[in-house]
């Protein structure tokens, strides 16, 4: 499958580095000193061109939590799952020739947002309200949505480019994210929400200084 050719790239650690700057900004972390290497990766560098609408999406969501103390509801609906279900039927009724490689994409999908989310796509304020939600024997798919699905793409360019890939299989890839990224668009007011739930009592106390900004 596509996307698990890159599974491994995912390590169990959490990323310090905050979304906020990729998200908004689209910038990498900058360094005195630019190596050669890092040049060669830049170029190498998969653009996934997220709508503007989602954008501000990323921003909102990144107030919503770091800003206002705010966490989004749990257990989501619809899920993750159901909107890489929704995207299917989409695509199905359009063409059903192209069931076959849009459900490997989507499956592979899946399977990195499961192992993705808890190591890569959590703000601190977050990692809490995970521990309680998700279980051992449940996948992170089926309990979360839109908001922190869209925060992959973010993530996929630098990610993607730590894999070998043939070009031609990247390029049509990138076709398909993009397509999915305006499915998102088109149904952005029925799969995000307008706004986020203020934290509980239970997971402001206690934390473990790490765990706080």
């Amino acid at each position: 499958m596509i996307l698990l050719f890159f599974l491994d790239v995912v390590d169990a650690k959490v990323d310090k580095e905050d979304l906020k700057s990729i998200a908004t900004k689209g910038k990498k972390r900058k360094n005195d000193a630019v190596t050669e290497k890092d040049n060669v990766v830049a170029e190498k560098l998969v653009k996934i061109q997220i709508p503007s609408t989602l954008k501000k999406q990323l921003v909102d969501d990144w107030e919503f939590i770091t800003q206002r103390d705010k966490l989004v509801k749990l257990p989501r609906s619809p899920t993750v799952d159901d909107i890489l279900t929704s995207y299917l039927e989409h695509k199905s009724k359009k063409d059903a020739t192209v069931t076959d490689s849009v459900g490997e994409v989507l499956k592979g999908l899946r399977c990195y947002f499961d192992k993705a989310l808890p190591a890569m796509l959590l703000y601190r304020k977050e990692r809490q309200q995970y521990k309680e939600a998700v279980a051992a024997t449940v996948s992170p798919s089926t309990i979360y949505g839109a908001e922190h699905l869209l925060r992959l793409f973010v993530k996929l360019p630098e990610l993607l480019v730590q894999v070998n890939i043939e070009e031609e299989t990247l390029t049509r890839l990138q076709q398909k994210l993009v397509d999915f990224l305006k499915f998102l668009q088109k149904n952005q007011s029925t799969f995000f929400l307008s706004a986020y739930e203020g934290f509980k009592a239970s997971e402001g106390k206690g934390k473990r200084k790490e765990d706080r900004d």
